[in-house]
């Protein structure tokens, strides 16, 4: 039993033995693509999504990429978080009173819940790639909020509770294109509302070429014993183009804009068939994570090759040790 993470039991996340053999900090679920090709009549493609508890069950905010070629987001519900009833519109958002507030255009959610108010944050069009937030309380109304930064930037992924009385939230500051670069940072806020105190977490590269060309924050940060432990996907350029890796971190728990620990290598490359072909061959894109505060089990969940969903699992006490004794020098 593992009490190294801090929340609560989550007994029936998925979950899976590392394969005879492997001897991986993180290994792949045998039933991977868990989503595939046209997974439901309005989407063609289902990726860097995320997923959260929800009542005993699971729920899911979707990357749905249309067959118009747009990205939309869709709610679906699980009993085993593995196998997903998809809906097969997508979500309609409304304002404050309840007028339709239309979102045409959002790709690549986060899912978390804070207190009793379950939160989406997504890169949104605001005249350009922005990060846009979003509140439910019961997975049927959801809730339009004031985009918390200007364009242009992305990968925006709030903490799961208030830091020093403050809300917390991760992004990548960005151009209007498939950005050729990137960097950490942080901004905080005491209400959702107004953001500011904007500060660099970390940055590219370090003494990893795979995560040289630039880097974003993962699934919604794990608070652990050791500090906020986040995956996050790092990206390198080849003759044929980006790949997309991911890692981890740990921040510390009373300032997460300090670093305490970064893998030096990856922890996930792109190497299966449903990674490395796709409509974007070599990717792997870690969006969401469950995990279990009783057994330290995690259930990590990414796009691959921006066409399937996948799982991957580790196992928090052995993730951390390998963290800190594969780590750059800070």
């Amino acid at each position: 039993m593992s009490k190294t993470i801090k929340g609560d039991p989550l007994p029936n996340i998925p979950w899976e033995d590392r394969p005879e053999g492997c001897t991986d900090v993180v290994w792949r679920y045998s039933g991977n693509p868990i989503i595939g090709w046209n997974p439901i009549p309005k989407a063609a493609r289902i990726y860097n999504s995320a997923v959260l508890s929800y009542n005993g069950e699971f729920v899911g905010v979707f990357r749905a990429d249309q067959k118009n070629g747009r990205a939309t987001l869709f709610f679906g519900k699980s009993k085993d978080a593995l196998k997903w009833d998809i809906g097969p519109d997508p979500i309609q958002w409304v304002d404050e009173n309840g007028t339709p507030d239309p979102t045409s255009y959002a790709y690549d959610p986060r899912l978390l819940r804070i207190e009793d108010t379950y939160y989406v944050v997504w890169c949104d069009d605001m005249h350009g790639a922005s990060i846009g937030l979003g509140k439910t309380r019961d997975f049927k109304t959801f809730i339009r909020m004031p985009n918390p930064l200007m364009p242009f930037n992305r990968n925006g992924v709030p903490f799961p509770r208030k830091v020093n009385g403050k809300y917390m939230l991760l992004s990548r500051p960005s151009d209007s294109g498939h950005t050729p670069f990137g960097d950490i940072f942080i901004s905080e806020s005491p209400d959702l509302i107004h953001w500011g105190r904007h500060r660099f977490v970390m940055g590219k590269g370090g003494l990893g070429w795979w995560q040289g060309v630039k880097i974003g924050a993962g699934p919604v940060p794990i608070e652990t014993l050791a500090g906020w432990l986040l995956f996050y996907h790092g990206v390198s350029t080849t003759c044929n183009g980006f790949v997309y890796s991911f890692g981890a971190v740990i921040l510390d728990i009373d300032n997460p804009a300090k670093v305490l620990f970064r893998t030096r290598d990856y922890l996930l490359t792109p190497e299966k068939p449903y990674e490395t072909t796709g409509f974007v061959p070599n990717v792997v894109f870690p969006c969401a994570n469950l995990y279990d505060a009783d057994t330290g089990h995690i259930a990590i969940y990414y796009g691959a090759a921006d066409t399937y969903t996948a799982v991957a699992f580790a196992q928090v006490d052995e993730l951390i040790d390998y963290i800190k004794n594969n780590s750059e020098e800070f």
